[in-house]
């Protein structure tokens, strides 16, 4: 694992929930949990990059994973500092790599369907440019597991709702799972915390929450993992790119029932007669 020089938080997490008083149907009063939204500021060398809507579960896997997705950074070992100051809802990165053209980066973006964040710049799609992903096999079995073994997880989600979660899994273990108010946050950071962990994707599967957009396509396939899994449905975008990219993508995925729209082949069935669905 690579170690940044240098990583400073003045304040080592925020609230991810708090408590208000709401009143139902009958107009009686209870106490529920929200979700918190922390403004986050991204500069990098000194220039205003981004203000991201975040829980501040993981903030410095979060700003590296970003910064990497959108192609700001590629050089994880340039990086000098990455200053976390939630008293000023800021995250400074200081790179020894050449960001001259930044700004114009910044004024060539296209807007996308992106909860929470919402850009994707245009260089990463041609860095995409030929890119083969493996196609791994994938059993039902395997998938029923994994399904279940995520129902234990999402806890602020299960306090607060409001928020999205995602996973990095391989077969039916869950290996890293992070929740966020925008699904395309939750990507960023597991993907900054494979960048610092020099962890490769092809034997992966990336499961979120949300639906799957060209921008969830994009940043799976840039983090190398070719199975994308979601509870959600999809977009024509996403789908369409997951076929030029060939990843493997599974929607609808809940229980017992899902609905693979792309690598179809990929999949085998090995669950047979009444467990092989159900009415979840």
């Amino acid at each position: 694992m690579t170690q940044l020089p240098k990583i400073i938080k003045t304040k080592s997490s925020v609230d991810q929930t708090m408590t208000v008083q709401v009143m139902d149907e009958y107009g009686d009063m209870m106490e529920k949990e929200i979700a918190c939204e922390h403004p986050l500021t991204v500069y990098l060398n000194w220039v205003e990059v981004v203000t991201l809507m975040t829980l501040g579960e993981r903030p410095a896997a979060l700003v590296l994973g970003y910064l990497k997705n959108q192609g700001f950074i590629e050089d994880l070992d340039a990086i000098e500092s990455l200053i976390i100051d939630w008293d000023t809802n800021s995250a400074a990165v200081v790179t020894r790599e050449n960001t001259d053209g930044l700004e114009k980066k910044l004024s060539k973006k296209t807007v996308t369907s992106g909860c929470g964040q919402g850009t994707m710049y245009g260089n990463v799609m041609k860095k995409l440019e030929g890119v083969t992903l493996p196609q791994p096999r994938v059993t039902q079995s395997s998938l029923y597991g994994l399904l279940e073994a995520l129902t234990h997880h999402n806890a602020t989600y299960k306090a607060a709702g409001a928020i999205h979660g995602c996973a990095v899994c391989r077969g039916t273990k869950i290996l890293s799972f992070v929740e966020d108010v925008g699904r395309h946050n939750a990507v960023d950071t597991l993907a900054g915390e494979m960048w610092l962990q020099d962890e490769k994707g092809e034997d992966k599967i990336f499961y979120t929450t949300g639906r799957l957009t060209s921008e969830m396509v994009i940043k799976v396939a840039q983090m190398g993992i070719p199975v994308l899994l979601s509870r959600s449905g999809a977009t024509q975008m996403g789908y369409e790119l997951a076929q030029k990219l060939g990843i493997t993508m599974i929607a609808r995925a809940k229980g017992h029932r899902f609905q693979v729209y792309n690598g179809q082949d990929n999949l085998t069935l090995d669950v047979k007669g009444e467990n092989a669905g159900g009415n979840e």
